[in-house]
């Protein structure tokens, strides 16, 4: 006979479990729903994202005039000799099937005369890029996918809820353990299949066009449960966040570069054609370290972006977020150049994972910018991010369809575990940390300046305390701790100039170094390197 189950206040099971809300994890526990209840766990409010701030919009070749091939090379291009070839082609090859399953959710791009329209950004041969409410696209899509969310009967979601570690049970994640927040309460969710799509590590860095969600929760949490992470030296900067002293990095969409506007120098000189063939729309890591030469040169602060040649009917509604921030910040757009100024922006950075979203850990996968399957290389391609969260959500999803469910006993043992301990960091440190990134392992390095900031973050990382989190903030911080010391021992391996990854003491790309760099936990606490084939980075 079996004994019925006693109803535990803070347990709670699921069939899945999916951490994060923005357009990967909702994306995923939407068709994860159609198989099973689904918790939703978020740290902040349900549309908190990066997502929600993404505003160039979504790269697919969908057009009469484009193909998946195209489109897989131009990733390839931009991916610096790191992309693996076949996560791209199921990138740009599935692209087109997810994104009208999105528009089947009610999904609404922009049109013109009932066709979609196409816009073009930095290392796209081509217009591909469907945007929705001119600039606001990633608003669009998480307000779509968070109201078709809220909605579904298998869904349920539990908002200011941070993960705080993995439950591993016998080598397997059976789900994660979680501070409510601000009550400080404890609550653990167990589930057969658990799937991290917590987002990127911006907030490790001074200067970010990312939200302050964006501590690389999902990476540390997986990295302390014993995952690989890969090409965690590679993050991605944007060339042109707004420079404007004490307000925060609003991002200026690459898009405004495809409808014409240039980036000029202190003396108006358009410097973009002596970078690159592509001027202002080559790749976005070799804009970027050109904005930031040109702010060296002139001795400023930031550059200037023209918007002098895109007609101002045209760029009024194409760009109406864009205008209303520059607006609110008191900036005449008819008459004069905004400031610019790179920014980190994007990790390609993450969890190791295959291309059915599985990580090194049994019961667990992983989607989106937490990630790292190879897709993006040394250089994302722009907008193929959130085409990544619709292609490998629906994988995820497929593939934890097909994995065990837990068995009674499983759940039993998972939820009599006492819970893990809790890392956390002092919050005081957070800011000394962000600057130490920033003017250590940022656009330009080199082993001097990484070593010491290795040293400065061995200290913290000794410091971190294991007892239980009182607040979101000191969590936070013993994740940025990890994931800032992990950037850190993959930008000292690499000696080579690749990509996102610049190295003043190694400033040429060595064949040698084309190869994918993993990290795995050593006992004691420190990082082990391993390389791989460009083809197979999961190993």
């Amino acid at each position: 006979m079996i004994t019925p189950r006693v109803p535990r206040p803070n347990i709670r099971e699921f069939d899945f479990l999916v951490v994060g809300s923005g357009v990967a994890g909702l994306f995923t526990a939407l068709h994860l729903a159609e198989r099973g209840n689904v918790a939703v766990v978020t740290k902040d409010d349900l549309t908190e994202s990066n997502t929600e701030y993404a505003q160039g919009g979504i790269a697919v070749a969908l057009g009469q005039d484009d193909a998946p091939e195209d489109h897989g090379r131009d990733t390839l291009e931009a991916g610096a000799g790191l992309c693996d070839p076949e996560a791209v082609r199921v990138l740009t090859s599935e692209g087109p099937g997810a994104v009208e399953t999105l528009m089947g959710l009610g999904m609404r791009f922009d049109r013109s005369g009932g066709e979609l329209v196409r816009g073009r950004e930095a290392a796209h041969g081509r217009r591909r890029i469907l945007h929705a409410s001119g600039d606001e696209t990633g608003h669009e899509v998480e307000r779509c996918l968070a109201r078709r969310a809220s909605v579904h009967p298998s869904i349920e979601i539990f908002e200011h809820a941070l993960m705080t570690d993995l439950l591993v049970v016998e080598g397997r994640c059976v789900g994660v353990d979680a501070l409510l927040v601000p009550d400080a309460q404890r609550v653990r969710f167990v589930a057969s299949v658990t799937v991290l799509a917590t987002g990127g590590l911006g907030q490790i860095y001074e200067v970010t066009t990312n939200p302050l969600v964006t501590t690389g929760d999902g990476m540390a949490a997986a990295w302390r449960a014993g995952c690989r992470l890969m090409d965690m030296e590679f993050v991605q900067f944007h060339p042109t966040a707004l420079y404007h002293e004490g307000s925060p990095k609003f991002l200026i969409s690459e898009a405004v570069r495809g409808e014409g506007a240039v980036l000029r120098n202190a003396a108006g000189e358009h410097f973009m054609p002596d970078w690159h063939p592509q001027g202002d729309l080559a790749p976005r890591d070799v804009v970027a370290r050109a904005v930031f030469s040109q702010m060296r040169s002139d001795g400023r602060k930031y550059v200037e972006l023209d918007f002098s040649s895109i007609p101002l009917e045209r760029f009024l509604s194409r760009f109406p977020g864009i205008v209303a921030e520059l607006r609110r910040q008191g900036f005449d757009i008819y008459r004069e150049r905004v400031p610019v100024a790179p920014a980190a922006h994007y990790a390609m950075a993450g969890i190791a994972t295959d291309l059915q979203a599985r990580t090194h850990l049994p019961g667990l996968l992983a989607v989106g910018e937490c990630t790292c399957s190879g897709l993006h290389g040394a250089n994302r391609l722009a907008s193929n991010s959130m085409l990544e969260g619709l292609v490998f959500g629906l994988r995820a999803a497929q593939k934890a369809a097909e994995m065990p469910r837990l068995s009674y006993e499983q759940l039993g043992v998972a939820a009599e575990l006492a819970p893990p301990p809790v890392r956390v960091a002092a919050p005081a440190i957070r800011g000394e940390l962000q600057r130490l990134m920033q003017s250590h392992v940022g656009m330009e390095r080199d082993g001097e300046a990484l070593r010491e900031a290795q040293e400065q973050l061995q200290a913290w990382t000794r410091g971190i305390a294991v007892v239980p989190a009182a607040s979101r903030e000191e969590a936070e911080t013993a994740n940025m701790v990890t994931v800032a010391r992990l950037v850190i021992e993959a930008a000292l391996a690499r000696t080579e100039s690749r990509g996102a990854h610049f190295r003043a003491d190694f400033p040429a790309a060595d064949p040698a170094w084309q190869r994918h760099l993993v990290l795995h936990a050593e006992e004691g606490g420190g990082a082990a390197v391993e390389f791989t084939p460009v083809e197979s980075p999961f190993g």
